[in-house]
């Protein structure tokens, strides 16, 4: 009999609701190195991307920040926003229930986030309990969505082969990598009005959808197997 499928998490916006204050955060920062950015620009343009590549698109449009004030703001930054993760998160609507309802699977959290970022929010939103360990962060496996890499980094360390592995992840930068890393991906799609799912990849629009489409997955890969 085939083992459960392995579930794969990303973190902001998937688990749990920290993009808000993420954008809030990089708009009072970065605006204050002399890159205009507005809270609304995360969300509508940059929403998953490495806080790197947005540092570096900005740059472009607006010009050269001296690396040494760009080193101090991004350690000002995520220490003040992980201060407001510990008080202020709160999970994604339906993520509670749904891993709840998805015990019986390995589950793993692959973010573009720092590793300190991700266990953070995890303890804040109580849900650390439900992955342990398992943590991949891009910082740590040095390579970061939509690279595939990151993806089969997290399945190689969960033991698990990719087309064995179920990707969950609410930025079009995640499920693109997802779906190169050769994996089943549902795209969770909070704004259906302003995204598009990329082709290949399931739609969800809430996470209490998600245990309903997983236990779909393992049916027909059951039945499939019962066939060969």
């Amino acid at each position: 009999m085939a083992r459960p499928l392995c579930l794969l998490f990303d973190c902001d916006g998937t688990l749990v609701d920290s993009e808000p204050l993420l954008a809030d955060e990089m708009e009072t920062s970065l605006t204050a190195v002399g890159l205009p950015f507005q809270a609304s620009d995360y969300i509508g343009e940059f929403r998953g991307a490495r806080f790197r590549h947005i540092v570096a698109e900005l740059e472009r449009r607006h010009g050269a920040v001296d690396p040494g004030h760009l080193e101090v703001l991004e350690r000002d930054m995520r220490a003040n926003l992980n201060r407001r993760l510990a008080t202020d998160l709160k999970p994604i609507t339906g993520a509670t229930e749904a891993l709840a309802s998805l015990t019986g699977h390995p589950m793993g959290v692959v973010s573009n986030g720092p590793v300190n970022k991700i266990r953070t929010s995890l303890m804040a939103t109580r849900l650390e309990a439900v992955f342990g360990d398992h943590l991949f962060s891009a910082y740590e496996a040095q390579c970061w969505k939509p690279d595939p890499c990151l993806y089969h980094h997290a399945a190689s360390l969960m033991g698990y082969a990719a087309e064995d592995c179920v990707a969950i992840d609410d930025a079009i930068v995640g499920v693109r990598a997802a779906l190169a890393a050769g994996m089943t991906v549902i795209h969770l799609n909070r704004f259906p009005d302003a995204e598009e799912t990329p082709e290949g990849a399931i739609t969800i629009t809430s996470m209490f959808q998600l245990p309903t489409v997983i236990s779909r997955l393992e049916s027909s890969r059951h039945l499939a197997t019962s066939q060969a």
